[in-house]
């Protein structure tokens, strides 16, 4: 036997050795086989496919895996859903504030819902403290009133059950508000007063 033809067996036994090794270890300890091409989804239950020589993992958007035979018949199941994972149907809407449209992430309370329901809405906001724009609305809203401790810069808050607060600041309070929600990376919105305009 040639010296080269030994080379290409051992070269061969080590290849079969490893690919069997590397679908064990994917198929018995659950893990992805290493020698793969992956598959990415954007929709669905599956979030990823990793293509082994013999076998397939399945990678779900909930974190699970199941690895299968290439030539098993299998159909990813539905994930259910965590029953116990909070639902919300709280929308998220947008602020206009010096002709910058901004996206705020709200709460999920009464007060946001009676909110909702009087906009859109456009308010010349008053300076206050340098650290905060607030108006008085003709409405008046439920609320749940807590100290905060800290305000972070963004945050929308109702002062009393009528007093409407953007923070534009970050600092310490010992005041109670009930919180409607939150500004995404707000500007430096300058001390003058403002024009804000809310949309659902």
């Amino acid at each position: 036997m040639s010296k080269w033809i030994k080379i290409f067996l051992i070269i061969f036994s080590i290849l079969i050795v490893f690919i069997l090794i590397d679908t064990m270890q994917a198929k018995v300890f659950d893990n992805r086989p290493f020698l793969k091409i992956t598959e990415n989804y954007n929709d669905g239950n599956v979030l990823k496919k990793d293509k082994g020589i013999f076998v397939y993992t399945y990678v779900f958007t909930n974190g699970e895996k199941v690895t299968v035979y290439r030539w098993e018949k299998y159909s990813p199941p539905e994930v259910v859903k965590d029953t116990n994972e909070k639902e919300s149907n709280m929308e998220n809407i947008k602020v206009s504030i010096n002709d910058k449209i901004y996206n705020v992430i709200l709460e999920d309370n009464e007060t946001v819902k009676d909110f909702l329901k009087i906009l859109p809405q456009e308010f010349e906001m008053t300076e206050l403290n340098g650290n905060e724009k607030y108006i008085y609305i003709n409405t008046t809203l439920p609320t749940n009133a807590i100290n905060p401790k800290h305000i972070n810069k963004g945050d929308i808050m109702l002062y009393g059950n009528n007093c409407l607060v953007i923070f534009y600041k970050s600092f310490n309070t010992n005041y109670s508000y009930t919180k409607i929600g939150h500004i995404d990376n707000l500007d430096e919105i300058g001390s003058n007063n403002v024009v804000v305009k809310f949309e659902s």
